[in-house]
């Protein structure tokens, strides 16, 4: 159950990385385009190609598999180009965002020191402004002091003439300077509240010191410039992604077939399960079958049929497989064994004899060739027209072992 759970989030992972892929090379693709139209075929073309790099290696693993080494040839190169064009792809797009996130982080940062800069600029004018009242209080005092006589005899303080103009005209500036300096104050404390408003907005966003803080670290450690570094970057993001499209998919589906014994080999042609009531029936008049012929198979030991010894001109089998097949399997018609019990039975002859098993895919492979005719039906591999040495001999030795009844 686990290592299905592996498989499936192991598909899950490629899956993800594969759209992540195609949308990089669609969305660059459809930048190059002049119009929207154009932007939309180079866009299709590029997530095509993409989805086809990750397809490529499940055509040449399997023509180098058969030996077929034109199939491979071309798939070799059909992968190498698509590859490399989704490689650009993903390379423009990592180096077109990395700039635009980067420059949108440095004007932050430089609007932010700005501002910094223009509060600090209006605290330390709002410093200079000497002590006053509030300007209402000022400007209701200034108002007291116009409607008196001497603001029309001076002429609004324009002619001064006599000690008493001259002390009301001195009170009169007096309170108009400090009338300025309470309105001056006003001012700043205003532009100073606007600043506040507009640090507490960047602050609360993405201000920061440095336009591409990933990069400055790496290359405060490492000693390198920033740009090299950033480069580093975008290639090892690229990669990252068409690495892992490209071959996720094909991993994640060996490993799930490594360890599923019903995907070993592909169903035959057309054959498929109608029901379970159908497979049950015929499983049972196999194991009829089986019963009637399985003391003659034993001991006779009939020649195989539907099978080819391979052997070579001294009569020794040319495999460990193929000397399984002739120790261990007989001839059985109407009976039926599955891919998993023949690969055990297998495992087990390969340690009495003492030799190392080969893995299921490698020995289904070369059973093959033996000639064995081979369906899917209720969602397992089965062999026909054969049967186990040691689940013969055990229905007999249960057949000799069952007491037999007196006569009353």
């Amino acid at each position: 159950m686990a290592r299905h759970a592996l498989g499936v989030l192991g598909v899950m992972a490629a899956s993800i990385l594969l759209a992540v892929s195609a949308a990089m090379n669609y969305r660059f693709g459809f930048s190059l385009g002049k119009s929207n139209l154009d932007g939309q075929i180079y866009g299709l073309a590029s997530a095509a190609a993409d989805c086809f790099k990750a397809l490529v290696p499940f055509f040449f693993f399997a023509a180098v598999r058969n030996r077929m080494w034109s199939q491979a040839t071309a798939a070799a190169v059909v992968w190498g180009v698509v590859t490399a064009y989704s490689m650009t792809s993903a390379l423009g797009h990592a180096a077109l965002n990395r700039l635009d996130t980067t420059g949108k982080r440095a004007i932050e940062a430089a609007n932010y020191k700005d501002l910094r800069a223009d509060s600090k600029r209006a605290q330390e004018q709002l410093t200079w402004i000497p002590a006053h009242r509030p300007a209402e209080t000022v400007a209701a005092e200034l108002n007291v002091i116009k409607a008196q006589r001497y603001w029309a005899v001076t002429r609004e303080c324009t002619e001064v003439q006599g000690k008493g103009a001259r002390d009301y005209c001195q009170q009169y500036h007096k309170l108009n300077a400090e009338h300025a300096s309470a309105l001056e104050s006003q001012k700043l404390e205003s532009r100073l509240a606007e600043i506040g408003d507009k640090l507490a907005k960047t602050v609360g966003g993405t201000a920061m010191a440095e336009a591409d803080p990933q990069a400055s670290v790496l290359a405060r450690l490492g000693g390198f410039e920033i740009e090299r570094v950033q480069t580093a970057l975008t290639v090892f993001v690229a990669a990252l992604i068409e690495i892992g499209s490209a071959f996720g998919m094909y991993v994640a589906f060996a490993y799930w077939r490594m360890h599923d014994p019903a995907a070993v080999e592909p169903p035959a042609p057309g054959v498929a399960s109608e029901s379970p009531a159908k497979d049950s029936a015929l499983w049972s008049n196999a194991a009829s079958a089986a019963a009637r012929e399985g003391e003659k198979a034993v001991q006779s030991a009939p020649k195989r049929v539907n099978a080819n010894d391979n052997r070579g001109p001294n009569g020794v089998p040319d495999s460990d497989i193929q000397r399984h097949y002739r120790q261990r399997v007989v001839s059985l018609p109407g009976s039926s064994v599955t891919a998993q019990d023949l690969y055990d039975d297998y495992c087990n002859w390969c340690e009495e004899e003492g030799k190392e098993a080969l893995p299921m895919p490698t020995y289904s492979r070369e059973f093959k060739s033996l000639g064995v005719r081979k369906d899917k039906i209720g969602g397992r591999i089965r062999y026909f027209d054969i049967g186990l040495r040691t689940a013969l001999g055990h229905e007999e030795d249960k057949k000799l072992s069952t007491p037999i009844p007196r006569a009353a």
